[in-house]
């Protein structure tokens, strides 16, 4: 078969950035990422959440002939890209657990055609496991009419990645079958040696692919250990450090006026809190509710329809949605631009999911803060879980490594935050952050907390009232 007739590269990529996307500009590299994927060459992207790598494949499917198909393990990142696609008016759509049958069909019969009208079609890797489907790409590429693969959360792939799904382990077939259509990988945390075991498992031809691999440092984000033993709940903590952000943004008068200006509201501070158990996300939601903060749990346990809700009035802002308190293990993968802040209530299961977690907040370059709460109780219940489940998981010791970064991370008191994430992903030549990390802003006081086991009100007094930091839009970093 032969391949798909090159796409210039000199197509005006900044009129349909501005035309479609609404942006005048691009974002570190993505220029040079687009401009291979529409010269139709495979390439990797390894790049910081916030960075864009969704755009990558999103702008070259409006340019290109033919259909881009997005494999992607997140349902609602899935609902959440299709959506933004649409209100663009760009022809996408999505085949997953939760497609009605009506919208299957409907997209079903556009890839039988041969010459679909969709732009791009976001699957799960189980549907693409599936013979109805693949029978279904064959007659698209027959007709030169696959453009490429796009493949999300490429980290999931490998085996010594920390979310590995086996029906990750199938998209080899699409390279054996279909030599000539380019494939585009993309994840925020693989390690060399998780990016290398990507690109074999996919069949790509390590000579030939062009490998992005960006920092992992996000200079706008604070981030901070708190530490606590099981004897002091930390609720009061967080309630009260939440409570002095809405104090600083009520009181500080030129942040007030910049607020109103806006038409937003004061004590409206956008933000995740991650828990591990679907109890403990409902538990937290209604004790903050009771003290006066708009918060909803979110969990893989609630019906979808309370889900799609929740999301999207979270995402608008809305009164009574300040806060959502999900589970790590079910994820969220939504592109919010305005999150203040992300918790960690408890230890997260890998540094990988930790580091995509925190991710989350600041997506718009502006300061926010990241907490994670840590004893050795929550340490030793989290090997305890990963030690039963031992024999179920084929990736043991890739997990147990990366929880004991986890743990590395949390007890080091003597390194910039910044530094230590950064080294984890195999980069050296990282400069020490502006005093945003709790060990910048005041080390022998971490030191201190460490020993104290939870942060004492001297610890918390001598640091930078991170309410302020929050408030500051100077520190930007786009």
């Amino acid at each position: 078969m032969p391949a798909l007739t090159k796409t210039n590269s000199c197509v005006d990529i900044d009129f349909t950035l501005r035309r479609k996307f609404k942006r005048t500009t691009f974002r570190g590299q993505q220029r040079e990422v687009i401009v291979d994927a529409l010269d139709k060459k495979d390439v990797f992207v390894q790049a910081a959440t916030g960075f864009g790598k969704s755009l990558c494949f999103q702008l070259p499917a409006v340019i290109d002939h033919g259909i881009t198909v997005v494999i992607c393990p997140l349902l609602s990142l899935m609902t959440d890209q299709v959506n933004a696609l649409r209100a663009a008016d760009i022809d996408a759509g999505m085949i997953n657990g939760n497609t009605t049958y009506t919208e299957r069909q409907r997209l079903l019969r556009d890839l039988a055609t041969g010459h679909p009208r969709t732009r791009l079609l976001y699957v799960t890797p189980e549907q693409c496991a599936t013979e109805s489907f693949r029978k279904h790409l064959r007659v698209v590429y027959e007709q030169r009419e696959l453009a490429r693969v796009a493949v999300d959360e490429a980290h999931c792939i490998s085996e010594w990645g920390h979310d590995f799904r086996k029906s990750f382990q199938d998209l080899r077939w699409f390279r054996e079958n279909f030599p000539d259509v380019p494939i585009i990988c993309l994840t925020a945390t693989a390690t060399a040696k998780v990016r290398d075991d990507i690109i074999n498992m996919l069949g790509l031809d390590e000579a030939n692919i062009k490998v992005y691999t960006m920092t992992t440092d996000r200079k706008n984000l604070h981030y901070e250990v708190r530490f606590k033993c099981d004897e002091e709940p930390h609720y009061n903590d967080f309630l009260g450090w939440l409570r002095r952000v809405h104090k600083y943004r009520a009181e500080n008068v030129e942040r007030r006026r910049e607020l109103e200006r806006k038409g937003e509201r004061i004590d409206n501070v956008s933000g995740i809190i991650y828990a591990l158990f679907r109890n403990e996300c409902e538990e937290i939601a209604a004790k903050l509710r009771s003290d006066g903060i708009g918060a909803k749990p979110y969990h893989a346990g609630l019906h979808k329809d309370e889900k799609d809700e929740t999301l999207q009035r979270w995402v608008n802002n809305d009164k009574g949605y300040d806060v959502i308190v999900a589970t790590t293990a079910f994820g969220m993968g939504i592109d919010k631009e305005d999150v203040r802040f992300v918790v960690h209530w408890q230890l997260p299961k890998s540094f990988e999911g930790y580091y995509q977690e925190a991710g989350r907040a600041g997506r718009d370059g502006k300061a926010s803060v990241c907490i994670m709460y840590y004893s050795r109780e929550d340490r030793d219940r989290a090997f305890n879980r990963m030690s039963r489940d031992k024999l179920e998981m084929k990736n043991f010791e890739a997990r147990a490594k990366s929880l004991q970064a986890v743990v590395d991370y949390c007890e080091n008191v003597e390194t910039c935050r910044h530094r230590l994430i950064c080294k984890y992903f195999g980069e050296e030549a990282v400069p020490e952050c502006d005093y945003a990390c709790d060990w910048h802003k005041d080390a022998k006081g971490l030191e201190r907390a460490k020993k104290n086991g939870l942060a004492s009100e001297e610890f918390v007094s001598t640091q930078r009232e991170l309410g302020a930091y929050i408030g500051y839009d100077g520190y930007d970093s786009t």
